[in-house]
C-alpha cells in the first residue's frame, strides 16, 4: 500500500477534489475482527462538494467484497461491498448543538449522516467506519446453506421437540 491518505476536509470539500485508490481488506484492522480471511481488495473514491445549502460534504463510494464469519457454522461468507454515502461536515459547535429529540434538519434538507470536520481526515479510517457500519450485525449464510466441519447440514429439517416423549409414552 502506499502512504497513508489524510485530508483536510473542509479543504478538499470546499474545493471540489476527489480521491481514490484501492485498499487491501488487511490494512483495516477494525475490520479483521469480523473476517474469516484478510484476502480482497476494496475500490475507493471520496468526492468533495457541497449540498443545496452550501453547507460542505463528501460523497464516499467504495466496492469490492470481503468474507465474513458466518453466525451459524463460523465458516467463510462472501460479502459484496457496494457503499455510497454521503457525509455532511460539520464544526464540533454545530454537532454539539444538534439536539437528540431534534433530527437537526431543516425544511427542504435532505437527511444526511454528519462527521466532525477535520483537518487531518485519515480517508482510511472514514473508509473503514463506513464498511463497519454497513455491516450485517450477524452475518449468516441463506436458510439451508451452512455446512458443518464434517460436510453435514447444519440446518436440518425442524422436528417436533416432544416427538422423543411421545416415544418414551409407547413404551
Amino acid at each position: 500500500m502506499d502512504a497513508r491518505p489524510f485530508i483536510d476536509s473542509l479543504d478538499f470539500a470546499g474545493n471540489g477534489r476527489q480521491i481514490s485508490g484501492k485498499i487491501p481488506v488487511a490494512e483495516l484492522p477494525r475490520l479483521l475482527d469480523v473476517l474469516e480471511y484478510p484476502q480482497g481488495t476494496l475500490q475507493y473514491t471520496v468526492c468533495g462538494g457541497a449540498d443545496k445549502q452550501g453547507n460542505p460534504l463528501l460523497d464516499v463510494s467504495i466496492t469490492g467484497g470481503c468474507r465474513l464469519r458466518c453466525q451459524r457454522c463460523l465458516g467463510a461468507l462472501e460479502h459484496v461491498v457496494r457503499l455510497d454515502t454521503r457525509l455532511l461536515l460539520r464544526d464540533q459547535a454545530s454537532l454539539d448543538a444538534l439536539d437528540v429529540t431534534d433530527d437537526g434538519i431543516a425544511d427542504g434538507e435532505e437527511e444526511f449522516d454528519s462527521i466532525l470536520a477535520d483537518a487531518h481526515l485519515d480517508v482510511l479510517n472514514l473508509l473503514e467506519e463506513e464498511i463497519l457500519l454497513s455491516l450485517p450485525f450477524a452475518p449468516k449464510h441463506e436458510f439451508g446453506a451452512c455446512r458443518a466441519a464434517d460436510g453435514g447440514n447444519m440446518l436440518k429439517e425442524e422436528k417436533n421437540p416432544f416427538a422423543i416423549l411421545a416415544q418414551l409414552k409407547r413404551c
